[in-house]
């Protein structure tokens, strides 16, 4: 199965190594034509105006917005979960995001990075251990719509949603050792 990871900007390659160990074939998104064929896509951490700017001088925006409107599995991690978020508190006015999943999101929420922290998180849906998770400048959810579920909080904070087979996280589990996040996105894509 292949599966997109975005390499405009950002932390795309621990995610392709994790995709990779658990049998799925990792493709860099760089460009549009970049899409064909891949069963779903992964939006890494980064910095997400950046991250904004890039998808459209690179003309992806409008091709991956409808992709994902078409229901193409994305798993989006801190600055990924911003851009696959339905708004976003306190961005540029002219930072787009692709609504993917109802939430509103606030970046930097966990504050600056002398902020970034470490923490065992509980996430429903996967037995065993807490998920060791890694929040770096994270952005927290504020507010989720009807049909999302929220799979972990930190501090009363949502930290990772799901709405279908949309899936956002404010951490960064491909830092890690543990393939479980990732596995239960591919899950959602097979």
């Amino acid at each position: 199965m292949k599966v997109g990871v975005l390499a405009l900007q950002g932390a795309s390659a621990r995610h392709a190594s994790m995709l990779a160990r658990l049998g799925a074939q990792p493709v860099t998104i760089r460009s549009p034509a970049d899409l064909d064929g891949v069963a779903a896509v992964v939006l890494p951490g980064g910095e997400s105006t950046t991250m904004s700017m890039l998808l459209e001088s690179a003309g992806l925006f409008e091709p991956l917005a409808e992709s994902l409107g078409g229901g193409l599995p994305a798993l989006g991690t801190c600055a990924g979960m911003i851009l696959l978020g339905g708004e976003i508190l306190d961005g540029r006015p002219d930072q787009r995001s692709f609504g993917a999943i109802d939430i509103a999101v606030r970046r930097n929420a966990f504050g600056r990075q002398v902020d970034s922290f470490e923490a065992d998180i509980d996430v429903t849906g996967l037995d065993g251990a807490p998920v060791h998770a890694v929040f770096i400048r994270a952005p927290w959810v504020e507010t989720v719509g009807a049909g999302v579920d929220v799979l972990a909080t930190v501090e009363g904070q949502p930290v990772l949603c799901r709405q279908g087979p949309v899936f956002a996280a404010a951490f960064h589990p491909e830092l890690g050792d543990d393939p479980r996040l990732h596995e239960l996105f591919l899950n959602e894509v097979t």
